[in-house]
């Protein structure tokens, strides 16, 4: 069990892989080859100090000195420099080092599962989810140009971009949304004029995050491509040209945002910009792709492996958020005393931390869950449908659960958590944007819906749910109320996808909010039941067990009196071993819940 949290100043300082048990059980579980095991424990651990320590006190710094634009320099010229505070160069220059900007598999040497990946990010996120966006669009941008950027720069590209010298490193953005156009791509007039092998592009995009990296993937319409989505095309465009100079790109101004400071987000013109096509491969001769590869209707797809990729990306900013909100509210709730007591002891401080938990690892699971499908499905087609409509699941649920949670952390310290001078207000403002980076949650939803429709995908996340409630039957002595919760929900997930296909349209969309909470409510309860099964079987440990009971509980039951009435005392007589990741007995599980 960890030790009691008044032994901690804060969280700023400490090694936050060490004091996340859960962290290190989802690994064991989802990685069971013990050279993939081994791999975690070397790098994630790296990650907890690096955060914990180095990271996330620069990160304090970052927030109060944001990027400015320096417009013009001595001699009148616009040059467009964005000027960061030390602190911000500092970070990402260690993250860097440490393979964080897409060369994980040449820090680790060799390759890198997706879970690794995914916990690392869960770790920086928990210090600063703007430098994460930074970097993590780095690696979306050099998978984009591996694939699809002509043979004469592509090697060259994605050195730069998987670097581990921070001296040479590239870094990455993504273009998408205009005035005109924010969800409604479609909308866009950004034009792409083809210029031999080469293109030109012309027009003005107005959310431009990490605007001042070095290259760009960016949607545009070629000429003669037809309106809509679909006319659009995907193209990587270098901010400078060969000798330095500006490629036909000006930042206007940087956004006045509320959170995510570091970043800077800037709105950007387009003066006739070099750029190369993302289409089909590019012929090795040199010579211009077909007309066709740049209007065959798949550019917004190409665009589109980026956008979910960042949405995942999104969902575990969130989950770090999450957790760092946590990890601060019960070492304060530890600390502070009112009425002669710390205020951890009160029953609902108590409640608000365990159900703050609870949720978390909630999110957790079905995170891990869209980084370990292709590994852990039957098959890799079925890993494949599972993460198609799993991310934007966890998207959805762990972007507004984040979000809920870290204000109920705030209230946990009073008014000091108001106070800038507290780290937990910037949590709340950066929380705010995640909801939005991506694609809001009205967008995420309509995504699920079109994943069901394209090809069926529903029936992967019910193949799981199976599979779930199936390996959890061993342990179903303390399983058996979530289990059965679960699988009624199962039931109605079934119903709803049933009357979603048979009503009208404006209806369904209507719904759609609703259904994905459903969908992802009951796959995390599912999933959780698994673990705790896991955890039961492999530890001994009733721990995960009493979290699957308090999420199905309050996430997918409809409790009688809302539950009131209930004599559950697990968050009073638990709390210790829950937040402090210790042994729980299956018998004390019972007792707490009052049920022998």
């Amino acid at each position: 069990m960890l030790p009691d949290y008044a032994e901690f100043d804060q969280a700023i300082g400490l090694d936050w892989y060490s004091l996340d048990p859960n962290l290190r059980l989802l690994l064991d579980k989802t990685l069971p080859e013990p050279e993939d095991r081994d791999l975690a424990e070397k790098v994630v651990s790296e990650y907890g100090s690096l955060v914990g320590t180095r990271i996330a006190p620069r990160a304090e710094v970052t927030d109060r000195h944001g990027p400015v634009l320096e417009r013009y320099n001595a001699w009148g010229e616009d040059v467009g420099t964005v000027v960061h505070h030390e602190t911000w160069l500092e970070n990402k220059a260690d993250l860097v080092r440490a393979g964080f900007a897409g060369g994980m598999p040449a820090h680790a040497g060799r390759p890198v599962p997706a879970v690794v990946t995914a916990a690392v990010s869960y770790l920086v996120s928990q210090a600063e989810t703007a430098v994460y966006c930074a970097l993590g669009m780095t690696s979306g941008a050099a998978d984009i140009v591996e694939r699809y950027a002509p043979d004469d720069v592509r090697a060259d590209l994605v050195r730069k971009l998987t670097s581990l010298d921070p001296d040479d490193s590239w870094e990455g953005g993504m273009f998408l949304t205009e005035r005109q156009g924010g969800s409604d791509v479609g909308a866009n007039t950004t034009r792409a004029m083809q210029d031999g092998s080469e293109w030109r592009l012309f027009g003005d995009k107005h959310f431009c995050s990490n605007v001042d990296a070095d290259v760009f993937i960016v949607l545009a319409r070629p000429d003669g491509a037809p309106p809509g989505s679909r006319g659009l095309a995907t193209f990587i465009v270098p901010r400078h040209l060969d000798d330095g100079s500006p490629n036909g790109f000006r930042i206007k101004r940087l956004k006045p945002k509320l959170g995510t400071v570091g970043v800077p987000t800037g709105e950007v013109t387009l003066e006739g910009a070099k750029a190369w096509l993302a289409g089909s491969v590019p012929p090795s001769d040199g010579t211009a792709p077909p007309l066709d590869a740049a209007r065959d209707g798949k550019g917004i797809n190409r665009m589109m492996e980026m956008v979910n990729g960042s949405r995942f990306g999104v969902a575990l900013m969130s989950l770090g958020i999450h957790r760092r909100s946590w990890l601060d509210a019960v070492i304060y709730a530890a600390h502070r005393e009112q009425f002669g007591k710390r205020i951890d002891a009160y029953p609902l401080v108590r409640e608000t931390l365990v159900d703050l938990l609870v949720d978390l690892e909630a999110g957790l699971t079905l995170s891990f869950e869209c980084a370990a499908a292709t590994r852990g499905s039957e098959s890799p087609e079925e890993g494949a449908l599972l993460r198609r409509i799993a991310i934007p699941l966890s998207k959805i649920r762990s972007c507004r659960v984040g979000l809920e949670d870290t204000i109920q952390a705030l209230e946990i310290f009073g008014g000091n958590g108001y106070m800038n001078d507290w780290p937990i207000a910037r949590q709340l403002r950066d929380a705010q944007c995640h909801t939005i980076w991506e694609g809001t949650e009205n967008i995420c939803a309509i995504d699920v819906r079109r994943a069901m429709r394209s090809s069926g995908a529903e029936q992967a996340v019910l193949r799981r749910i199976d599979r779930a409630l199936e390996a959890s039957a061993s342990a179903n002595g303390v399983l058996a109320a979530p289990i059965g919760t679960v699988r009624a929900c199962r039931d109605e997930l079934v119903e709803a996808v049933a009357y979603l296909q048979s009503v009208p349209e404006d209806l369904a969309l209507l719904q759609l909010r609703r259904f994905s909470y459903l969908m992802a409510d009951t796959l995390e309860g599912a999933l959780l039941c698994e673990e705790a099964a896991w955890q039961l079987e492999n530890e001994g440990n009733a721990r995960k067990a009493v979290v699957a009971r308090r999420f199905c509980s309050r996430r997918l039951e409809a409790r009688p009196v809302r539950g009131i009435t209930d004599p559950d005392r697990t968050v009073i007589d638990l709390f210790e071993p829950i937040v402090r990741y210790g042994q729980i007995e299956s018998t004390d599980l019972l007792a707490a819940a009052g049920r022998q």
